[in-house]
């Protein structure tokens, strides 16, 4: 076999306490597609900055062959500094790389090149990201979380494209058919070490199940062995020997040995509390229609009965959060009926983590500040043992929200969400940033759950795995039920889910249709002059808040602060959470008065 393109040898690096690697080990070939997998926290990322040659490890040896280009993808793409979106892509393009390739990819991804960085969404900057790293066609590729923040559609679009390109691929993604449909080699990441199998994502449950059992096996030896050398210390020692000298020396050698072996990272212990039956019908909506600046759902009906798994699907823009808005009664809708069936116990989960207090510890979250103890489905509990059922230590519990990675905000979700007796669970994107482990566990009580289940997902491994029909997006507002998961509705089709485009010529949202209970328009008026104040300073604003979010964003970069400092580290971590939340409440008044400025305007 040719030489490796890229080479990391014996890495080991630590960031206090435990090495967080030791060893590990990764070997990238011409033309290879790897998967590389583990818990949440296990060092994913940070190998893959020391493969980019961004993270400088301890001790071992990165090695790269002579002319070999690589690219890397980091899970928090940084546009700052630049004037547009094809601007920040050409910058990453090489002498003689195709300019207009940069172009071609910037606009499948259903961006135009002229946007500000300034005022994209996190989807998009992924897609300018990912445009970015593509459009070199460079000889490596390292993916870091490539589908995170991109709908169904721009999935896709990203598989079809990895498969025609000629670069071998490093991926990271909790998206299980995204990696079995790309990957050839799996490198496992467990406690600092790596291991490969040369067989795709596919196969890797069953082999990593396989070396655990193994390991269980050589544990349960070594704690015989343990007690028979205890066994003889006890009733046989002649410490005169040497030979006995040698004995207790191999005794404390493998005392030694158990004490400090890396166990495996514990599993998360869901379970559901359940509330009372709820009556046969859960929720039934009739005529149904809704529209902000187009129309969201149009003369849409469903009967929702106990029991049912509804999947709720669409590009991004669709209408998702809505419909489930509509259905759930949080929203009313323009047209049409929604009724709430009887005895309706319902629980959510919000896919911004907006419900969480950054400000409030791990364990105030859980207990609402009431003493130590969390009541789950009405019965009571230590705080500490419900904590560890989710992976968290003890150290933990005085840990403020703010510092927790995304996954452990994640499991806190779940965990508060879980807690709550309930016989209806409601959950807007709940896959996010939890690991493939914890996916399982969810996807296991979601099946055992004996109530009802509405679920918005772009994940099509986990909307197969759990639901028992799908609503879809059709566009111009129509859903439509589809029985079984995302593959049988692809099937039914014949085509999975379209992306929305929108066009460059679209300067303002196009007039929409009045929805049948609402044919009387309001009057048209004037802006007042409080209004017309604001639509002048409001820019204004939200451009100074930007500049003061990315001089906090900086001063949290310090990857010592929080060690050195932890009181500014929770001052500075406050100061980004209002500050977004100022900045996403002005360009939400400034979005609102425009568009009524251009409706006063016709």
């Amino acid at each position: 076999m040719a030489a490796p393109l890229l080479t990391l040898r014996d890495i080991t690096l630590t960031f206090g306490g435990s090495p967080l690697l030791h060893g590990a080990e990764l070997m990238v070939h011409e033309g290879e597609r790897i998967c590389l997998v583990g818990r949440n926290g296990s060092g994913k990322s940070t190998l893959l900055k020391v493969a980019a040659d961004i993270l400088q490890a301890d001790g071992g040896e990165r090695v790269v062959q002579g002319g070999v280009t690589i690219r890397y993808l980091p899970q928090e793409p940084d546009l700052s500094g630049f004037a547009s979106t094809l601007a920040y892509v050409e910058a990453g393009l090489g002498p003689g790389d195709d300019v207009y390739r940069a172009r071609r990819l910037l606009e499948d991804l259903g961006l135009h090149g002229d946007e500000d960085p300034k005022t994209l969404s996190g989807g998009e900057i992924r897609r300018a990201a990912l445009a970015r790293v593509l459009a070199p066609e460079p000889d490596v590729l390292l993916l870091d979380e490539p589908t995170n923040h991109l709908d169904l559609p721009a999935i896709e679009w990203l598989e079809a494209e990895l498969k025609t390109m000629r670069s071998a691929l490093v991926l990271i993604s909790h998206d299980r058919r995204f990696l079995e449909n790309l990957s050839r080699a799996t490198v496992w990441l467990d406690r600092g070490q790596t291991r490969r199998m040369d067989r795709g994502f596919k196969d890797f449950e069953a082999w990593r199940d396989d070396l655990l059992e193994q390991e269980e096996k050589e544990r349960h030896k070594l704690d015989r062995k343990i007690a028979m050398e205890l066994d003889w210390l006890r009733y046989g020692v002649t410490a005169r020997r040497k030979r006995n000298q040698r004995r207790l020396a191999d005794l404390g050698a493998l005392r030694e040995r158990r004490r400090t072996e890396r166990r495996v990272q514990g599993e998360v212990k869901m379970s559901l509390a359940e509330g009372e039956q709820s009556g046969k019908l859960v929720i039934e909506a009739k005529g149904v229609s809704k529209a902000w600046d187009r129309p969201i759902v149009v003369d849409f009906s469903i009967r929702i009965a106990r029991g049912d798994r509804i999947g709720v699907i669409g590009a991004n823009g669709a209408g998702k959060t809505t419909l489930l808005g509509v259905l759930t009664g949080r929203l009313q809708p323009d047209a049409g009926t929604v009724k709430i069936g009887a005895g309706v116990e319902m629980v959510t989960l919000d896919q911004k983590r907006e419900a969480l207090d950054p400000n409030a510890t791990l364990k105030t979250t859980l207990t609402g500040g009431s003493g130590d103890n969390v009541s789950v489905g009405g019965e009571m509990r230590h705080v500490m043992g419900y904590m560890k059922d989710f992976l968290f230590s003890p150290e933990q519990a005085n840990t403020p929200v703010s510092v927790l990675s995304g996954g452990e905000r994640g499991r806190l979700m779940l965990a508060r969400a879980l807690a709550r007796t309930a016989n209806l669970m409601v959950l807007d994107e709940p896959t996010n940033d939890l690991d493939l482990e914890t996916l399982d566990l969810l996807e296991e009580m979601l099946g055992d759950h004996p109530g009802t289940v509405i679920v918005v997902s772009h994940d099509r491994d986990f909307l197969d795995r759990v639901c028992s029909s799908v609503l879809m997006s059709e566009g111009e507002g129509r859903w439509v039920e589809y029985a079984g998961g995302y593959s049988d509705m692809v099937t039914q089709r014949g085509a999975g889910v379209a992306a929305r485009r929108v066009e460059k010529s679209e300067a303002a949202p196009k007039p929409v249709k009045a929805a049948p209970a609402a044919e009387e328009a309001p009057k048209k008026r004037r802006l007042s002059f409080k209004e017309k104040h604001a639509l002048e300073t409001l820019p204004g604003k939200i451009e100074a808040m930007q500049k003061d979010l990315a001089k906090l964003h900086d001063l949290l970069a310090d990857p010592d602060l929080y060690a050195r400092d932890p009181a500014r580290f929770a001052k500075v971590s406050k100061a980004v959470d209002d500050t977004q939340t100022a900045l996403a409440a002005a360009e939400d008044e400034w979005l609102a008065l425009e568009m009524l400025k251009e409706e006063i305007e016709g």
